[in-house]
């Protein structure tokens, strides 16, 4: 891996997009330029594209099959702008080996649409005036863990490595789409922040930096650059690099920035994704610690059913020592799993469907483990490093008009005919009344146009 580059992709720094309006972003133009002409100056065999904007999955690395790939800017208003580029076949199959091995869902199935995206095509454009003897891998992010991106670029610099290619990887992705009020996205206090954070991370190539961007700041900047980044980082692993932040600059309420990384040599201290698991199994040690016989109850009926099987029945002495509403009080229940600060699985019950809250507890433990269908089930490998909240609904009452919830105090429930969606309350990244209605309609299946009754509901959380 000789280099790599962050950049983003407006499509109005093509000419032919931007018809003049490129020049409000004169900062990002040379940058380009200026990455472009290092990287003809390396003469790689292959450039690997990260982008966000192709074809990707929650739990797989999609990676673009076929020999080549065309696309243009028609979706901007320029279509006589267009690009083709074959692809590094070779190293993709390499690629998909390393990720095989290392245990991590990627490959080429499951594509879409195989025209070249903006995510691409906008740094493709400026290397190409520079130099186009090459080749190009197109992947796309997931919706995996922090960790799981890091060490899929750990796998994408030993396939470039298997292959012996001379390789340049471009971390598309642009920051903060919330720095103004005028702009597309509105604005947001954690925006310019966000960018503050992310650009001095990666002037000074601190990954762990990366890792440690707060859940908060990085939703609420809306930003699609994150993931390309850490895949990027994880090609560096265990290398000392040398950063530069190239330029920065956000005047349609956007954040561009461009940076260039080259390796310099071992460096043991920096192998991150080994310092960040460390950091998340000593969590969830410290959570463990601190857990209350909800949390406890949850975590050792799934850890139970995983290791044996069986559910977990408990005794009389450790039913005696549960609280009282555990044993006597009858509610519903949901257990939410995460691990390395993502979900891992989420189920529940409405209202209850066992005899106790205890029951409720440990049935929905094992469902949020093993049968929830967005994840795969929890092995016995990844139980250290779970952690465990309990929300314990109250009951639900029949509300009149949306003006009655607020997304901090009460759940919600949307009712259209026969399908019916649940919210929790005080969610991160859900503000407003609407966006907790609409993702509770998107849960149940019921379009927009159809109604609902609505019914609210407050909940007491163990987290």
């Amino acid at each position: 891996m000789l280099a790599a580059f962050a950049m983003p992709h407006p499509p109005l720094a093509v000419d032919r997009v931007g018809r003049g309006r490129e020049k409000e972003i004169e900062k990002t133009l040379k940058a380009f330029e200026q990455a472009a002409a290092e990287i003809a100056a390396l003469r790689p065999d292959t450039v690997i594209f990260v982008t966000p904007h192709n074809t990707s999955y929650a739990d797989y690395f999609h990676i673009s099959p076929g020999g080549s790939a065309k696309g243009d800017f028609g979706a901007f208003g320029a279509k006589d702008a267009a690009l083709q580029k074959g692809y590094d076949r070779p190293l993709v199959s390499a690629i998909e080996k390393r990720a095989a091995q290392a245990g991590i869902y990627a490959g080429t199935i499951g594509e879409k649409d195989n025209r070249l995206d903006h995510g691409v095509m906008v740094p493709m454009w400026f290397i190409d005036k520079a130099y186009t003897d090459y080749k190009c891998a197109r992947i796309s992010q997931s919706g995996m863990a922090p960790l799981a991106h890091y060490r899929f670029g750990q796998c994408v610099a030993q396939a470039v490595k298997d292959e012996n290619r001379r390789a340049v990887l471009i971390a598309s992705g642009d920051l903060s789409h919330k720095l103004k009020t005028d702009g597309p996205y509105g604005f947001a206090e954690e925006g310019p922040e966000y960018d503050a954070y992310i650009t001095r991370a990666l002037g000074r190539a601190d990954f762990m930096a990366l890792f440690n961007v707060s859940e908060k700041l990085h939703g609420r900047a809306a930003d699609c650059g994150y993931r390309s980044y850490l895949i990027m980082a994880g090609c560096f692993d265990k290398r000392a690099l040398n950063a530069k932040l190239l330029s920065y600059e956000g005047p349609f309420g956007v954040g561009y920035a461009v940076v260039s990384f080259y390796p310099e040599g071992p460096d043991a201290s920096r192998d991150f994704g080994e310092i960040y698991a460390g950091q998340m199994l000593e969590s969830a040690k410290e959570a463990k610690n601190t857990e209350d016989a909800y949390r406890a109850l949850a975590r050792r009926s799934l850890e139970y059913t995983v290791k044996t099987g069986a559910e977990l029945k408990l005794s009389a002495d450790e039913l005696e020592k549960l609280p009282d509403e555990m044993r006597g009080g009858r509610a519903g229940a949901f257990v939410s799993l995460h691990k390395n600060g993502q979900l891992r699985g989420c189920v529940g019950t409405i209202s209850a469907s066992t005899e106790s809250i205890a029951d409720e507890i440990i049935q929905n433990a094992v469902s949020a483990g093993l049968r929830d269908n967005r994840f795969e089930p929890v092995t016995t490998e990844e139980l250290p490093w779970l952690t465990y909240k309990v929300d314990i609904l109250g009951d639900a009452e029949d509300i009149d008009a949306p003006d009655e919830l607020d997304v901090k105090r009460y759940g919600v429930i949307v009712s259209g005919g026969r399908k019916r969606g649940l919210l929790l309350p005080n969610l991160e990244g859900i503000d407003t009344v609407d966006e907790q209605i609409a993702i509770a309609r998107r849960k149940a299946g019921i379009n927009d146009n159809e109604k609902i009754l609505l019914r609210r509901f407050e909940v007491t959380r163990h987290e």
